[in-house]
């Protein structure tokens, strides 16, 4: 991928044997600071911003299976070094990224015989810090198991904390916020409110070869708390030398923790060289009359993905520009109970009323590609020894994207999906469909956690709650705050497939279960729920002769820059993002159970240009308890010294383009 350096690199450096105090790194403005020190043979470190002490001396180290690596360190060589880069994204939230870090490597020596090495890398940005663990080869060092990561993250107060508990199923949790000695095990990323000026979250950075941290906690002491094997190792440590970085992002509000980038810097450059098949698009697809059991993903009767079926839904992505088809259910595997006998699933041989080659010819005659399903469930390794030749044949039929499922609670072999087993199958995935052009949406995986700067094929992740709770969750779906939520938890990791544009609420197959939102607010979260590869979920039906799927046709997948003018955790939400290749606004906004008024100015605007703007908003009488539909579509000339007046219905919301004239 090419790559763009607008400022100068520079490295220093510097090595030596460190003396007996305590080493220090600052972020580049001076602004955040790291210690590092041992202390007994303790090793530690702490952050502060100026002279605020934000993570107290926290423990750094393992116990492995064959003896600890912790308690009985001594500080050894040093190095620091100095980076300032921007980089390029072949599709992102922002097209440029710009990389800044000071950075120091700490090598912390035993004290015993063996005098066993473990090397800790601090990097210190301007909206956090990081670091990571380094396992050099050594004598009584080499292929190892970790039992525990005693890392530490000492909280200065016992901040509010929104989370979902650890090994929830998928991470398909709600989110709530409570203090942190009040919670029970968390996964990560974790989010915390700690005062008026301090919001932090924690999370996994490049989990490569690792199991993935969630956290426990004593009081309001986190520590770090890895998924098992299923014999109870942690973590088996062979080719991969690294742990994944521990990234704590810090703002002074609640929008600089959507701003950072420091999740993806932290990963490795992009590995594929060529990713001008890496397109961003906006698809349809067989799923919602599934969700709603309309339809079937089994064969008989009702089963959903069938030729006639599919040529609807190509016809209609044709008519309206939308990329891609996804279809469900068109392989053999889905007519027994397949969540306990995943290992019947075919991902080359289609149902007798399915034509897949057929289609894919329809599909391409019409400029739309076909999205292949693939559900496992949780029979991984069927899974891997049907990849190759499955991939092989999408590529030769023009496929470009593959969605993966692993419905189930763990895999066939026992591992958890969370481990360090799933996070390699899940690895395996996205670079033999890289091999294969082919982009990735992966449901029920890891916890995204920023690679996609480095493998951009994987264009989406769900490991979170999504829409479909809405059509089938009879406690009432998800919650109106939840997409207040999201953007600020799941969503730091990576782009999440969360499946919005939901226009008819009325559900005969399971009474009482809709989407806890206005329209208005469906629309918005195009906007507001970040994804390159956006599917328009509803029925295509629902979608004829509604005037607000204009806004579903138009609205792109694809950014320049990201601007966040409004943000409070679980209560409201605006992005404003710019289109890439244009100067054309998108802004979505977003509310809980509360409407609200927001004032909106559009000082963002390129000043030697006006706009038209295109403002889709709740309208009188709209609530999402009562009365979901109501919207007007308004159009006005506005230019940067504009400021608009938002008003959200309960559970509301408003889209709106800003279109450059």
């Amino acid at each position: 991928m090419k790559r763009f350096f607008f400022f100068v690199l520079i490295c220093l450096a510097i090595s030596s044997i460190a003396f007996a105090g305590n080493l220090k790194l600052s972020s580049p403005d001076g602004s955040l600071t790291v210690t590092v020190g041992v202390d007994g043979g303790r090793a530690w470190y702490q952050v502060s911003r100026g002279n605020e002490l934000i993570i107290g001396q926290s423990e750094l180290g393992f116990v492995l299976k064959d003896g600890d690596l912790k308690g009985n360190f001594k500080l050894g060589k040093t190095s620091r070094s100095t980076l300032d880069e921007i980089w390029g994204q072949p599709w992102g939230e922002d097209a440029l990224v710009r990389n800044h870090y000071n950075e120091l490597k700490a090598t912390l020596q035993e004290k015993s015989v063996d005098k066993r090495q473990l090397t800790v890398v601090f990097r210190a940005y301007d909206d956090g810090i990081a670091f990571r663990y380094e396992f050099p080869r050594q004598r009584g060092l080499q292929d190892f198991v970790i039992m525990d990561e005693v890392t530490q993250f000492a909280l200065p107060s016992d901040a509010f904390a929104w989370s979902i508990p650890a090994l929830t199923a998928y991470y398909e949790g709600i989110y709530t916020r409570e203090p942190v000695s009040q919670k029970g095990n968390m996964a990560g990323p974790v989010t915390l409110e700690v005062n008026d000026s301090l919001y932090m979250a924690i999370m996994d950075a490049n989990l490569t070869d690792y199991s993935t941290m969630n956290f426990s906690h004593d009081g309001t002491m986190l520590k770090a708390d890895l998924v098992p094997w299923k014999n109870g190792d942690k973590v088996r440590v062979g080719d991969t030398r690294v742990s994944p970085w521990r990234a704590i992002i810090i703002g002074r509000t609640a929008a600089d923790l959507l701003l950072s980038r420091m999740a993806l810097n932290l990963n490795e450059p992009c590995k594929i060289d060529d990713t001008s098949w890496v397109k961003p698009t906006k698809y349809v697809g067989i799923w919602w009359a599934l969700q709603k059991q309309r339809w079937t993903w089994s064969q008989g009767e009702r089963h959903g993905a069938t030729t006639t079926n599919t040529k609807r839904y190509i016809d209609f992505a044709a008519r309206h520009g939308m990329g891609g088809v996804l279809v469900e259910g068109w392989n053999y595997g889905w007519d027994t109970d397949w969540t306990r006998h995943g290992d019947g699933f075919s991902f080359t041989r289609a149902y007798p009323d399915y034509d897949l080659e057929g289609l894919c010819r329809y599909a391409a005659e019409r400029g739309v590609r076909i999205i292949a399903h693939n559900e496992t469930g949780g029979a991984a390794q069927n899974y891997e020894n049907q990849m190759e030749d499955a991939f092989r044949l999408y590529e030769s039929l023009g496929i470009n994207t593959v969605k993966t499922g692993y419905v189930n609670s763990h895999f066939y072999n026992g591992e958890l999906q969370h481990s360090q087993w799933g996070v390699q199958h899940f690895r395996k995935v996205i670079e033999a469909a890289a091999r294969h052009h082919l982009m990735i949406v992966n449901h029920e995986g890891a916890m995204p956690s920023g690679i996609q700067r480095t493998w951009p094929n994987l264009i989406g992740t769900e490991s979170m709650r999504g829409q479909e709770y809405n059509a089938f969750d009879r406690r009432g779906g998800n919650p109106p705050y939840h997409e207040c939520v999201l953007p600020f938890t799941r969503g730091l990791g990576g782009p999440m497939d969360f499946t919005p544009g939901i226009m008819e609420y009325r559900n005969d197959s399971v009474p009482g279960t809709r989407p806890q939102t206005t329209l208005a607010h469906q629309l918005a979260e195009y906007i507001v729920i970040y994804s390159p590869g956006h599917m328009a979920a509803d029925q295509i039906e629902n979608y004829e002769h509604q005037p607000a799927f204009k806004f579903i046709e138009d609205v792109p997948t694809d950014w320049q820059r990201t601007l966040v003018p409004h943000a409070a955790i679980g209560k409201y939400v605006t992005y404003a993002r710019e289109q890439r290749g244009t100067d054309n606004w998108y802004v979505g906004s977003v509310t809980d159970d509360q409407a609200r008024d927001l004032t909106l100015p559009l000082d963002f605007l390129d000043a030697d240009k006006r706009y038209v703007a295109i403002i889709y908003e709740d309208g009188p009488d709209a609530d999402y308890r009562t009365n979901p539909y109501p919207m007007t579509i308004r159009r006005l000339d506005v230019d940067r010294s504009t400021v608009l007046n938002l008003h959200l219905a309960p559970g509301g919301g408003a889209a709106i383009q800003l279109l450059a004239q």
